[in-house]
């Protein structure tokens, strides 16, 4: 089981910022498209004053390993199932 840190700040820890970027893109006017990482990226700053451009990349690069995002280009989207919902993957299969 992955445990952080007791004393970490969770608002800063990579599977809380994952799963806000799923959040994000999940939601109009990304939903279901190839969005531009940069407009991702704006509202994800804007959640929090204490995210930074470096911890949006290391989510990216963490949703992409476990198979939640894909890419083409400089755009991303959420990984889509046949019936056209957004699918994630679990981390245990």
């Amino acid at each position: 089981m992955i445990l952080p840190h007791p004393e970490s700040n969770l608002k800063i820890n990579l599977m809380v910022l994952g799963a806000d970027v799923i959040d994000i893109m999940s939601k109009s006017p990304f939903k279901n498209k190839f969005a531009v990482v940069d407009d991702i990226m704006v509202k994800f700053m804007k959640a929090d004053k204490n995210r930074t451009p470096d911890l949006f990349l290391y989510s990216l690069t963490f949703l992409h390993l476990i198979g939640s995002i894909e890419k083409k280009g400089y755009k991303i989207r959420l990984v889509v199932n046949s019936e056209g919902n957004a699918f994630q993957q679990s981390l245990f299969n």
